[in-house]
């Protein structure tokens, strides 16, 4: 199976959390005890499903087949007062900056964020209680139990956005793979036509003293992808986490300018909060260009953003781009 059917970040699936148990409704009986007051115990409540995280997963690619997920119902309860067990929860373990969502209202149910982190999604249902718990001074042989809750279900959503310090941002063939190649240790796939990139790719960034950052190359947006045409939302979902957005822009584009305002746009419409975000544009390919070139793509670009020109090709600007990447990333917050 290829790398690119590798990393799967969209799941639907069934689930159903446990009912509870039932209370018992039982009297004492025995050799002794002709007729002896109630002592049915409480049913066991129903199995929960939970979310845990994991870092050392990158994809909700195990949970491609696991399309039904149900728990347990809990055990009912029993004569001598007798607790049933509860049911077995299932946990799910899945990468770090997955969202659960419910289908049919669009709500988001959870949220998993750091390793080992673990939510209840959907609570199993609670056991009933017994009919030795309605036991009064007026009642004393209670004929009532209760049956046990109703589990949750329904059909969810699970959805990873990917966990970067830095997000490259531009059109198809803007650079961005052969970037993220040079730069890291990533090995994405390179080739020049729209779309190479379809899935997020991850590299770490080597920096100095051992130091280290995220990066990820993202599939390319295109006009229209704030309404969900092309890849559209599938790859906007994936920058609403980065601290940094580097926008990439090649020298050879006709209007560097309405370039970079048509990706700022695409952003703002999917997503205005995406705009307090930082801000780096890098003019790849720049290997191409003269000072005279640099200065007139210079005035086209904004001027409260910080540009480098930087080369994959040649290496020009690279030391300089990671030197500002992490400066940016690890500026004091300002209250």
């Amino acid at each position: 199976m290829s790398e690119k059917n590798n990393f799967i970040d969209y799941i639907r699936i069934f689930c159903r959390s446990g009912h509870g148990g039932a209370g018992a409704r039982h009297f004492m009986r025995n050799k002794l005890t002709a007729m002896g007051g109630p002592d049915g115990g409480d049913g066991g409540r129903g199995g929960h499903i939970i979310l845990k995280g994991n870092a050392q997963l990158w994809t909700l690619l195990h949970l491609r087949y696991y399309k039904n997920v149900l728990a347990d119902d809990g055990e009912a309860g029993s004569k001598n007062n007798c607790t049933g067990h509860d049911g077995k929860d299932i946990i799910i373990e899945v990468p770090l900056g997955t969202i659960a969502k419910d289908e049919e209202t669009g709500k988001v149910e959870a949220e998993i964020l750091e390793d080992g982190q673990e939510i209840i999604w959907m609570r199993g249902g609670r056991g009933g209680l017994g009919n030795s718990n309605f036991a009064t001074p007026t009642n004393q042989v209670p004929e009532h139990a209760q049956p046990g809750g109703e589990g949750i279900e329904g059909y969810k959503f699970l959805e990873l956005k990917v966990l970067a310090d830095v997000g490259l941002v531009g059109f198809p063939n803007a650079g961005k793979s052969t970037l993220l190649s040079v730069i890291t240790a990533a090995k994405p796939k390179i080739a020049n036509y729209a779309f190479t990139t379809l899935v997020p790719q991850l590299g770490m960034v080597e920096y100095r003293d051992g130091k280290s950052f995220c990066i990820a190359d993202l599939p390319g947006i295109i006009e229209g992808a704030a309404e969900g045409k092309g890849l559209g939302h599938r790859f906007l979902r994936h920058i609403e986490r980065n601290s940094v957005l580097l926008f990439l822009i090649p020298a050879d584009s006709a209007d560097h300018k309405k370039e970079f305002e048509i990706l700022y746009n695409e952003l703002k419409e999917y997503n205005p909060e995406m705009l307090q975000k930082d801000f780096i544009i890098a003019v790849s390919k720049s290997d191409m260009l003269d000072d005279e070139l640099k200065e007139a793509i210079e005035k086209e670009l904004p001027k409260n953003i910080p540009h480098l020109f930087i080369s994959s090709l040649t290496n020009k600007g690279l030391i300089e781009l990671k030197d500002l990447l992490w400066q940016t990333l690890n500026k004091p917050v300002q209250a």
